[in-house]
């Protein structure tokens, strides 16, 4: 790896570190959204829509469009869609789960679905990922997540 290859890495796991960062203060948020309107359904609904009016101004800034090319949509397959769906399943869950279990357990249980779904991504080659085979120490890593989980919540 090179210097320069690897400053991109640094740069990158940063990014991937804030956005961690992002999320517990983006589900407390969303919480308190529910309190104000009532509704954690109506809540998730803002969120994303003010998230769509951010992205519509970024395309129109950035890529001065907001379309794409048609030709090809058939042959997509149907699960490159469901982004959007999974999106608002894990946005309004959190904002439902985190009155019940808190922001460090909300957060740690997702981090771990994660975990656990990202590793049989990697291990499978799941949607066009390459491979990264299990193996013991990602285990260890998942488990101590576990271990973890258990600790957030006895103490």
């Amino acid at each position: 790896m090179t210097k320069r290859s690897s400053k991109s890495l640094l740069l990158f796991m940063a990014m991937g570190l804030v956005s961690g960062l992002l999320s517990p203060i983006q589900t407390s948020i969303n919480s308190q959204l529910r309190l104000t309107v009532g509704s954690p359904f109506v809540a998730s609904f803002i969120s994303f829509l003010v998230g769509t009016l951010l992205l519509t101004l970024v395309c129109l800034i950035v890529e001065r469009r907001l379309t794409f090319p048609l030709k090809g949509v058939g042959r997509i397959p149907w699960w490159v869609f469901t982004g959007g769906a999974l999106g608002v399943l894990f946005v309004t869950s959190n904002i439902l789960l985190l009155p019940l279990l808190g922001s460090a357990m909300t957060v740690v249980l997702a981090l771990c679905g994660q975990m656990i779904i990202a590793l049989i991504i990697d291990h499978f080659g799941f949607f066009g990922v390459i491979p990264h085979p299990i193996n013991r120490y990602r285990m260890i890593g998942v488990l101590l997540m576990l271990v973890g989980v258990f600790l957030i919540q006895h103490f």
